[in-house]
């Protein structure tokens, strides 16, 4: 097959996320062995880490320059994705599924006027276009798709690929847009200070009901930080107020593919299943051995979350010291 990729980097304030560079290992591995090139397209204002991509196989980066780029803008970036998408005649496009990804990709797909591939944990070639394999009904089945005009936009789920190391020379080129389209703008991005997002963490320590009460939440929040880890929480504890909603897990809330979820006081309902499921280690804390949390879990601790987390929080602190 012959043709272009195209690797779109998502960057916040100044860095490109470690989900970006997924897309990059995986875009650089489709690329080997076949007539395909490929290209990553920054788009911001001083982004700090654009060479770290080629240590990802991506050896030519294009950096859309332009103060006012800074913060996202759904028209702007639109609008530069689809003339370089033009110009490189690029078959695949391919981001990852973040809220940014999300956005995006189905606004590039309807003006390029093809398929879509959305949330993939697989991607490959096929021989006349693209394949994938996504999680559908909230995780409960695994659906085949594929793009049979040779080209598509793609977003891949983070913390499924693995960034698999390729140094190459990168070199990157400065291009300043010619009249942005600003007819949606980004005025301000407000985050907790310090937390990490549990869409891209790859441990997490997640909260349920059984915790009893938000002021019991510093449990979660000491393993977690012990671990360097996320945290995360069910619906039940978020609709209670305990926590916010960009800390939810669960199919209302953020599918997550951490390499390790630590699900503590969580009954395992199908809507957090769901969304915590594709875990590549998930350790269950609950005292209800019967609970469906268990069935998932590839360790499971039945007993007092009250009891159990200091005494882990602390072996895992004297390990780590």
């Amino acid at each position: 097959m012959n043709g272009h990729l195209l690797v779109i980097l998502e960057q916040r304030d100044g860095v490109i996320k470690k989900s970006s560079f997924e897309a990059c290992s995986l875009g650089a591995q489709l690329a080997a062995g076949s007539n395909i090139e490929i290209t990553a397209l920054v788009i911001g204002d001083n982004v700090s880490n654009i060479a770290q991509a080629g240590e990802y196989g991506i050896s030519r980066i294009i950096h859309v320059k332009h103060a006012g780029l800074h913060l996202y803008s759904s028209s702007a970036y639109k609008k530069i994705i689809l003339e370089h998408a033009a110009s490189l005649r690029a078959n695949l496009v391919l981001l990852s599924n973040t809220a940014f990804g999300k956005d995006l990709a189905p606004r590039i797909a309807v003006k390029l006027e093809t398929g879509i591939l959305m949330d993939c944990i697989e991607l490959s070639l096929s021989e006349n276009g693209f394949k994938a394999v996504r999680p559908v009904f909230a995780g409960k089945a695994l659906q085949e798709i594929e793009s049979r005009n040779g080209k598509a936009v793609a977003t891949i789920r983070p913390n499924i690929f693995p960034l698999v190391k390729n140094q190459v020379t990168v070199a990157v080129e400065e291009v300043t847009p010619e009249n942005p389209d600003f007819t949606s703008k980004t005025l301000e991005m407000k985050r907790s200070e310090g937390k990490t997002d549990v869409a891209e963490a790859d441990i997490i320590v997640s909260g349920g009901r059984g915790l009893k009460g938000p002021e019991h939440f510093h449990l979660v929040e000491e393993l977690a930080e012990a671990l360097g880890g996320a945290v995360g929480a069910s619906r039940a504890v978020v609709d209670a107020g305990w926590r916010s909603h960009q800390e939810q897990v669960g199919q209302t809330g953020k599918t997550v593919s951490p390499s390790l979820y630590i699900a503590c006081g969580i009954s395992g309902a199908i809507q957090h299943l769901a969304g915590m499921s594709s875990s590549k280690y998930i350790v269950a804390v609950n005292k209800d051995k019967d609970a469906p949390i268990f069935s998932v879990a590839d360790y499971g601790i039945t007993g007092d979350v009250f009891e159990i987390l200091p005494v882990l929080t602390e072996e895992i602190k004297r390990l780590r010291s």
